[in-house]
């Protein structure tokens, strides 16, 4: 859910249960920085991996979505302990993986940068992050390589042969009566 919704790392331990909306229109409910409360959908697949992990008996209280083993709201010790687990197993896959340090910061810049990819305007962006301005999401939306190329491809290059310009005479003599 990290990766897809771009949530901020006290927004998803935070969540509770009631704050998911898993019919039409999926989506969580968040309150973020400055006790802002912001909607984020949900895609299919993730809404299909929420129904599968709200079928596990619940701990503690029931309320929270992504409690710890005694209940209770995950650390970020704890979430960094879960994200380094599944990312060495990830990295058996894909072994680019091993040397980097998965955060759920970085889970949120993938996520600005997929929406980027696929044409979002920064706005919008900036809305589903739930920053205050484009400028906020603006350090999230560095261009990859890829992004680069495809903007390079859309260039026409100069028509002509390369090669030194030599201006004719007519030019010539109206700069030198300058």
């Amino acid at each position: 859910m990290a990766v897809q919704t771009g949530l901020r790392l006290s927004e998803i331990t935070g969540a509770k249960r009631e704050d998911l909306v898993l019919g039409a229109g999926a989506h969580v409910r968040v309150i973020g920085k400055g006790r802002k409360e912001r909607c984020t959908p949900l895609a299919k697949p993730t809404v299909a991996v929420l129904i599968t992990w709200l079928r596990e008996p619940p701990r503690g209280d029931g309320r929270l979505l992504f409690p710890n083993a005694k209940g209770q709201r995950l650390s970020v010790h704890g979430v960094q302990y879960l994200l380094t687990k599944h990312s060495a197993t990830a990295a058996r896959v894909c072994p680019s993986l091993k040397s980097k340090r998965v955060t759920v910061h970085l889970l949120r810049h993938t996520m600005a940068l997929e929406l980027l990819q696929a044409g979002v305007d920064r706005a919008v962006i900036a809305l589903w992050l739930g920053h205050e301005s484009v400028e906020t999401t603006q350090i999230y939306l560095e261009a990859t390589l890829a992004m680069k190329e495809q903007a390079l491809a859309k260039t026409s290059p100069p028509g002509g042969t390369p090669g030194r310009y030599r201006p004719g005479d007519q030019l010539l003599n109206f700069l030198n009566s300058l």
